[in-house]
């Protein structure tokens, strides 16, 4: 954790004996005198990324200066940097990654370079999910047979992968049959807090991630502030770059009450697509909040 910290926000929380590290928003927001409480969820995760990163180059003390100023206008209209926790790929657009990572390292050898120097700075976590062939089913040994010809199948790009996880820093793979990527991510990688120990230090901080496709990382709802980008943001953000975007702008949606009987959640989830296509809310960010929620 390198922040320059130019608005004195670490600070410290000990729990069970242990002392953790992290950026306080509630100290940023009494210096700039605006009210925490009203800051959409997104946005104050957005912010504290913004201070933990601080580095004076992708993000300045008057980009974290610019967005408090109007923390409560939801224009959306500047750029920051963003450094997203982790990575989440599944197999069908993770290889060409790895193979990337893989040539680096070719190069740095034929430089007479130490090519363990590469590896990914983010976390990454790769679900292979994408080559299942059903070919046989309705029966006790239809899991173990599908499986085993899986592997028959992808012999070569398993075993690519499974030296990708021997060999890289950071890299994760979790197995076929495990289950898909939404599934894997949502029950067993996410995490609302991270840490991260430097020089002696832990850290704790957020959990966001960013996805090779535009629904994988689709987890909101524990509070991980996820969205799809394209590859090669993606081995960029690997690679510890951050990710350019807008401020976006932020759409509430409030849910009252609890369905009545007969009504199934899949009711709920249509009338609600249709409500937000009606609005519009491409390249924003949708909060849902509500005593409704609990009644879900």
């Amino acid at each position: 954790m390198q922040s320059k910290n130019s608005f004195n926000t670490l600070t410290n929380l000990t729990i069970s004996g242990k002392k953790y590290l992290y950026f306080d928003l509630k100290s940023l927001s009494q210096q700039f005198n605006f009210d925490l409480n009203k800051v959409p969820i997104s946005i104050k995760i957005l912010l504290e990324n913004l201070i933990r990163n601080e580095d004076g180059d992708s993000i300045t003390k008057e980009m974290i200066e610019k967005l408090c100023s109007q923390i409560h206008s939801n224009k959306g209209d500047f750029e920051i940097a963003f450094f997203p926790s982790r990575v989440l790929m599944q197999d069908f657009t993770g290889v060409p990654a790895v193979v990337d990572l893989a040539a680096m390292r070719n190069f740095l050898k034929e430089k007479n370079i130490n090519p363990n120097k590469i590896n990914p700075l983010s976390r990454v976590d790769l679900v292979i999910d994408h080559s299942l062939m059903v070919d046989k089913f309705g029966s006790n040994i239809a899991y173990k047979e599908n499986v085993t010809k899986e592997f028959e199948r992808n012999k070569e790009r398993y075993e690519f992968l499974k030296w990708g996880q021997e060999s890289f820093d950071n890299f994760y793979l979790v197995p076929p049959g495990a289950g898909i990527c939404h599934q894997v991510n949502l029950e067993n990688i996410a995490k609302t807090i991270w840490s991260k120990t430097h020089d002696g230090k832990i850290y704790l901080y957020p959990d966001s991630v960013v996805g090779t496709d535009s629904h994988t990382t689709m987890i909101n709802a524990l509070s991980v502030l996820g969205w799809g980008v394209g590859g090669i943001e993606a081995e960029a953000a690997m690679l510890g770059q951050s990710i350019s975007m807008n401020i976006p702008k932020i759409v509430g949606f409030k849910l009252n009450g609890k369905l009545n009987e007969g009504i199934t959640a899949t009711d709920l989830v249509l009338t609600i697509t249709n409500l937000l296509r009606q609005h519009g809310v491409v390249g924003k960010f949708v909060e849902f909040y509500g005593e409704g929620i609990s009644h879900l």
